[in-house]
């Protein structure tokens, strides 16, 4: 028997992650979400065809694993109220609340809670995520798979061994989308520079972007070598590179990334309520 998986917040991401879910074969009746709203709850059960409804304590005492995908800032309130619950059904939380450690959320829900904290990415959104995981020492093999599951269903998966590590999973994957849109609006600029129109300067650009990631997932070759392969000695490429290599473009990328390690890790201070890095690690 499938277990039933209640989503605490019925936003977007729960939505994907409840899509994804469904398509892949899930039971309906084995999926529910909470949503203060009633508007939202309306719009969920119509659209997911699942159970959307206002107490969250209802819900998790029908749940063997509860997603908590509330705002970072709501976390600790929902967490102490589902305490009981949690402690009396011994469920397993999975949090894809950003930012808050895992140490802090069983502090909340009174110590010795089976947790998976997440940090899935905004592409999740159109099922092409890429969500890290980590599981502190009260899960199990048969929770860890159910978790990857459960985040499979909104793109690919990847476990870290120390919770610190998802700080760095945040810097790669977690604000990548966002250094790669940025990057593609530069192009895109610059090819309005050299003549092109703005749509043709667009669509040229994303479709330039998704068929070099698709490359890089497809081919057995890594990224440095598909790179070389593109760039002929003397060609357009060859002085494209030349000049990124100039302005330091490594550089820029290493420290923009370390800024937002070292954001994270700030961020999971201030919403534990903590200032002691060394023991997340």
């Amino acid at each position: 028997m499938e277990a039933t998986i209640c989503f605490i917040g019925a936003g977007n991401m729960s939505l994907s992650l409840i899509g994804g879910l469904l398509a892949s074969g899930y039971e309906k009746s084995r999926i529910l979400a909470t949503d203060p709203n009633n508007d939202r709850r309306r719009e969920v059960t119509q659209s997911m065809g699942i159970r959307c409804i206002e107490h969250n304590i209802e819900a998790a005492n029908q749940a063997d694993i509860i997603v908590l995908a509330v705002k970072p800032q709501q976390l600790e309130g929902v967490c102490r109220e589902l305490a009981p619950t949690v402690k009396a059904r011994g469920s397993l939380l999975i949090s894809i609340a950003a930012g808050v450690r895992s140490r802090d959320i069983n502090g909340w829900l009174g110590d010795d809670a089976a947790i998976i904290r997440t940090m899935p990415n905004t592409p999740a959104l159109i099922g092409s995520g890429a969500t890290g995981l980590y599981a502190n020492d009260r899960v199990n093999e048969a929770q860890k798979s159910q978790a990857e599951h459960i985040l499979r269903a909104a793109g690919l998966t990847a476990w870290v061994q120390h919770e610190s590590d998802l700080d760095a999973v945040t810097a790669v994957s977690g604000s990548g989308p966002a250094y790669y849109f940025l990057f593609m609006e530069a192009m895109q600029a610059a090819g309005q520079k050299l003549g092109l129109d703005e749509s043709t300067a667009r669509l040229l650009t994303i479709q330039t972007a998704f068929g070099a990631a698709k490359m890089a997932l497809e081919s057995r070759d890594d990224c440095a070598s598909l790179r070389q392969k593109v760039t002929s000695p003397n060609g357009t490429t060859e002085k494209a590179i030349q000049s990124f290599e100039q302005q330091h473009f490594r550089d820029i990328v290493e420290q923009a990334m370390t800024a937002a390690r070292n954001r994270a890790i700030e961020l999971a201070d201030e919403l534990g309520h903590t200032h002691n890095n060394d023991s997340a690690r």
